[in-house]
C-alpha cells in the first residue's frame, strides 16, 4: 500500500505511526505528484556527508522537513558528483497551516481526503542542477514544508555525496575558498612547473586541521577529489586513503609509488593510460612539481582538506605545457684521446658524444668508474652497439672514412656515476692495459691466520704494474666501501700508510699468469679491504674489484 501525502506534513515523531498512513489509499498520478511517495524516498541527514549510489535512469529521492516549532531557518545542500554529470533538483512541498495543524492533532478525516484526492498544497521546484561540478545551494527552510531531492544519472551508474545542514553557526564541514580561487602558474621548465594559489580562509583559522593537497595528471582536470579517485578506480588501480588522511603509512599495489620528503607526501598512480600523481603539502601556498616530462602537457588541480572532516574544496583547475628539453651538448671526441664523463643518475640525462672517423677501423674503449653505464653507438644514425656495461669494454667497428659516430651515455642506477672514454684508429698504441680474462681478487681460507691473509689475481702476457692496497674496515662498512668504489682512480688517490706493495709481473703462458701475496702484520679478527690496481705502459690504471677478508680470531 502506498501512503498518502497526509502522512508527510505530521511532524517527524508522528511519522512513526505508519499505521496511519496504511489505511489510506494514495491518488494515481503523473511522475511529477508521484515524486512524493515515501516508499521511494529516504530521510536525509542533517549535519552529515551522505554518500548516495544512483543507478542509471532511476532516479532517487531525500527529504528533510524541520522539527515542531522551529522558526524559519537558512539551510545548505552542497552536492558532489564523483564520476559523470548528474541531474538534481530541490522541490518544496508547502501545505496551508490549518491542514497541517489538523494533522498534527489526528483530527482530519483521512477517509474525506482519499475520496476528495484535494489537499491544500502547492509544489514548487526551487532549484535544479545539470553537470558535474560541485554545486551548494542556499536557501530557508520552514516548518510548514517538505523539501525533496531528486538525483538522476543518464549516463551510467554512478555516486554522489549530499551534505545538508540547518545549523550555520558552528562552523563549515566543508574548507573555504578564497575569493579568488584560480591557481597561478608562475614558472615552467622542461621537468619543472611552479604553482601559487590564494589562502584559504579556512587554514588562516585552522591552520593545524586544514592542508593543501595537489593534483597532477595528462587527461583533465578534476572538479573534486572523489571525481579523482574514481577516475583512478576505473583505469585499474586502487586508490589509497583520501589524501588528507594518507599521511598514515599503508600498503601501496606494486602500481602505485609513494615519496616523503620534506614534510610532502607525493604518491604516483601508475597505469596504461598515464599517471596522476597527488601531492599534499601541508599550508604552504606554492608548490613546484617536480620530474615532470619535457613537452607534455599537464593538468594541475589543488584541494583544500579538512583533516578532521575529511572534506574538500577545490580550487579552478589550471594546466600548462612544460618546455622543450634543450639539445644536450655535443662532445667532439678526439682520436686517441681520453675523456671521463660524468653521469647524472637522478635526472637520467643522456650525455651525447660524437666522433668522426678518420680511418676504416676504429675502437671504442669505455671504463665505468661506478655504478653501470647504459653505452648506445650509432653510425651514421644507425645502431651498431647497445649495451649495459660494469667493467672494461672494447668496441671495435668497421666503416668508411669520414662516418659519424654518436655515442650516447646514461647512468643506469639512480645515483650518480662516471665513465672514461676514448676513441683510437691506432690499435697497435693502446692507451687502456690489457686485461686478463678476470679481475677478481680470490683469497684462501686455509691460508688465513690471526695476523695474514693470502690472496691472488690474474695477470697477462704484457709486462705490467701491480700494487696491492689495504684498508682496515667494519662490519658495518662492507656495502657503502665496495658500492663506492671508483675504478677509475689510481693509487695515488690512497693513503701512503694503506700500501701494502707494488711489483712488476707478466707471462707468455696465460696459464700461469697468476701471482699470489701473502699480507702479514695484520690484526686478529678483523676485516680488511684489498684493492689491486693494474697500470700498463701508458700509465691508466684499472682497478680490480676488491676483496673483503677476515682474519682468524683465534689462532
Amino acid at each position: 500500500l502506498k501512503m498518502s501525502w497526509a502522512c508527510f506534513y505530521l511532524p517527524l515523531r508522528l511519522l512513526m505511526a505508519v499505521c496511519l498512513c496504511h489505511s489510506i489509499r494514495a491518488p494515481t498520478s503523473t511522475f511529477k505528484s508521484d515524486l512524493f511517495n515515501f516508499y521511494h524516498s529516504l530521510i536525509l541527514a542533517d549535519g552529515k556527508e551522505t554518500t548516495v549510489h544512483l543507478l542509471k535512469d532511476i532516479p532517487k529521492r531525500y527529504y528533510f522537513v524541520l522539527e515542531e516549532g522551529r522558526a524559519p531557518a537558512p539551510f545548505t545542500i552542497t552536492v558532489t558528483p564523483c564520476d559523470v554529470p548528474i541531474e538534481w533538483s530541490i522541490l518544496r512541498h508547502k501545505a496551508s497551516a490549518s491542514f497541517l495543524g489538523k494533522a498534527a492533532r489526528g483530527d482530519h478525516d483521512t477517509q474525506e481526503i482519499s475520496k476528495s484526492q484535494k489537499i491544500p498544497s502547492t509544489v514548487s521546484t526551487i532549484f535544479n542542477y545539470k553537470g558535474n561540478s560541485v554545486e551548494t545551494y542556499v536557501g530557508m527552510s520552514y516548518y510548514s514544508a517538505l523539501y525533496m531531492l531528486e538525483f538522476l544519472s543518464t549516463e551510467r551508474d554512478t555516486h554522489i555525496t549530499v551534505y545538508l545542514t540547518t545549523d550555520t553557526t558552528s562552523g563549515h564541514l566543508y574548507p573555504e575558498l578564497p575569493l579568488d580561487p584560480r591557481i597561478d602558474i608562475i614558472g615552467i621548465g622542461p621537468t619543472t612547473v611552479t604553482l601559487a594559489w590564494k589562502h584559504s580562509p579556512s587554514v588562516l583559522q585552522h591552520r593545524e586541521n586544514i592542508q593543501y593537497c595537489l593534483l597532477v595528471n595528462e587527461k583533465h582536470n578534476y572538479k573534486s577529489l572523489c571525481a579523482a579517485e574514481t577516475a583512478i578506480r576505473s583505469s585499474g588501480m586502487k586508490v589509497p586513503p583520501m589524501l588528507a588522511l594518507s599521511l598514515s603509512p599503508y600498503l601501496l599495489e606494486p602500481q602505485q609509488v609513494m615519496i616523503l620528503s620534506n614534510s610532502e607526501l607525493s604518491i604516483i598512480n601508475r597505469a596504461s593510460s598515464g599517471e596522476v600523481r597527488q601531492i599534499c603539502v601541508g599550508t604552504k601556498n606554492t608548490y613546484t612539481v617536480p620530474s615532470l616530462s619535457a613537452s607534455t602537457q599537464y593538468y594541475f588541480d589543488v584541494f583544500v582538506v579538512n583533516l578532521l572532516t575529511n572534506a574538500s574544496a577545490a580550487y579552478t583547475g589550471t594546466f600548462a605545457r612544460t618546455l622543450e628539453e634543450p639539445e644536450p651538448k655535443m662532445t667532439e671526441l678526439k682520436d686517441g684521446k681520453v675523456i671521463q664523463v660524468v653521469l647524472d643518475g637522478k635526472k637520467q640525462k643522456l650525455n651525447s658524444l660524437q666522433y668522426q672517423a678518420r680511418h676504416k677501423r676504429i675502437q671504442f674503449t669505455f671504463q665505468p668508474c661506478r655504478g653501470q653505464v647504459q653505452v648506445h653507438i650509432t653510425k651514421n644514425g644507425k645502431t651498431v652497439a647497445s649495451e649495459n656495461i660494469s667493467g672494461l669494454r672494447y668496441f671495435s667497428l668497421k666503416g668508411n672514412l669520414l662516418d659519424t659516430y654518436l655515442v650516447q651515455l646514461r647512468s643506469t642506477e639512480q645515483s650518480n656515476s662516471s665513465v672514461k672514454v676514448q676513441v683510437s684508429s691506432h690499435f697497435h698504441k693502446p692507451l687502456f692495459p690489457l686485461l686478463p680474462d678476470s679481475l677478481k681478487i680470490k683469497s684462501f681460507s686455509k691460508l688465513r691466520t690471526c695476523s695474514s691473509v693470502t690472496i691472488a689475481w690474474l695477470g697477462t702476457q704484457q709486462e705490467s704494474k701491480y700494487c696491492v692496497y689495504k684498508k682496515r674496515i667494519q662490519d658495518d662498512q662492507v656495502w657503502m666501501e665496495l658500492q663506492s668504489a671508483d675504478r677509475c682512480a689510481g693509487p695515488e688517490s690512497r693513503p701512503r700508510s694503506e700500501k701494502v706493495l707494488c711489483r712488476y709481473f707478466h707471462d707468455t703462458n696465460l696459464q700461469r699468469a697468476v701471482t699470489t701475496e701473502t699480507i702479514r702484520g695484520l690484526d686478529a679478527g678483523t676485516l680488511y679491504l684489498f684493492d689491486v690496481y693494474l697500470m700498463g705502459p701508458s700509465g691508466i690504471p684499472v682497478r680490480y674489484y676488491s676483496k673483503v677478508v677476515k682474519t682468524r680470531k683465534k689462532c
